[in-house]
């Protein structure tokens, strides 16, 4: 059918307004279960230190004469051990043009870009400090200082896929060999027992298993999952649980944990305590000179990992999931 002549239609008319929707859609993933799950402390210096210690051996030969003189036993030092601090920012610059104007889905280009700023600095963290993130050993002018993140700590319990590993000590980086492709659960069964249970002689209580999307999937099939149930109301839909968020060893019940922000070819396995964010400075807005037309800011924070004792948790590496 032909459109009668001389008929006015949107693709003709000049004046017709937009419709652009007052909502911006925004699905980037905020969860920091790392971050957000250990304790904070206070950073006095950019070479963070702290102090380990560890009780002797028990020994089966503790037994004494009658009316003997009594030795001193042999004393070992604390051992003391750093990170250094680094400085995170974002920043933030908007023309006065633009907070003007009237806009869409913000009252306020400004303070849009301000709470979305704020939000990557958190992501960014949590990525930092679960990467293979080694610290900078000598900062300078020209050179920033980095810390030591979580894998680059974990060197008493340890699975490495790959034979061709190195093995990471405290701030040193970790070299990924050719990672192995796990296709089925059971190839994790023993690993993930072997770590734990090598944490939990070493005094750790590992309650948290951390790991990717792919490592959740492979981690949810494993035959230590505990058994999940949820009530259903009278005529109402069953439900279909495809997943499972708690993992039963002979050490325990293990939370499992998934997060975006890891290796993907890593899972931890975290004694949680003994793990936390030394903050120089927490988060923070710090308007910065006005230099033209424009406003300017930057948020900002100064902190290291402090890692209390890396023999409470572990890791299996040099995975790629199939």
């Amino acid at each position: 059918m032909a459109l009668p002549v001389n008929t006015y239609t949107t693709s003709d008319a000049i004046g017709n307004r937009e419709d652009l929707s007052d909502v911006i859609y925004d699905i980037s993933p905020m969860e920091t279960p790392f971050v957000s799950g250990i304790p904070r402390v206070t950073a006095s210096a950019v070479s963070h230190e702290w102090q380990t210690d560890a009780l002797a051996a028990a020994a089966t030969n503790n037994a004494q004469l009658e009316g003997d003189d009594a030795t001193a036993d042999a004393a070992t030092p604390t051992v003391r051990l750093s990170n250094q601090t680094q400085i995170f920012r974002k920043v933030i610059s908007v023309s006065r043009t633009q907070r003007s104007i009237k806009t869409a889905g913000r009252a306020d280009e400004y303070e849009y870009q301000l709470a979305k700023r704020g939000r990557e600095l958190k992501r960014d963290i949590e990525r930092t400090v679960l990467s293979t993130h080694s610290k900078t050993v000598t900062a300078s002018t020209a050179t920033a200082r980095n810390l030591a993140a979580v894998e680059t700590w974990l060197s008493s319990n340890k699975y490495h896929f790959a034979a061709t590993s190195t093995t990471p000590g405290a701030g040193t980086a970790m070299v990924i060999g050719n990672a192995v492709t796990v296709t089925t659960a059971t190839q994790l069964a023993d690993p993930l027992d072997t770590v734990i249970a090598s944490c939990w002689t070493n005094g750790g209580d590992p309650m948290v298993i951390m790991g990717g999307a792919q490592a959740k999937r492979k981690l949810s099939q494993l035959s230590g999952i505990a058994t999940l149930y949820r009530d259903v109301a009278p005529r109402s839909q069953g439900q279909i649980i495809n997943g499972a968020d708690v993992y039963v060893s002979n050490f325990g019940e293990h939370t499992i944990v998934p997060n975006r922000f890891m290796n993907p070819g890593t899972i931890l396995v975290l004694d949680m305590e003994y793990w936390a964010l030394a903050e120089v400075d927490g988060i923070m807005e710090v308007p910065l000179a006005k230099t033209g037309d424009s406003d300017r800011s930057m948020i900002v924070t100064e902190l290291t990992l402090e890692s209390r004792n890396q023999a409470a948790s572990g890791k299996i590496a040099d995975m790629v999931f199939a």
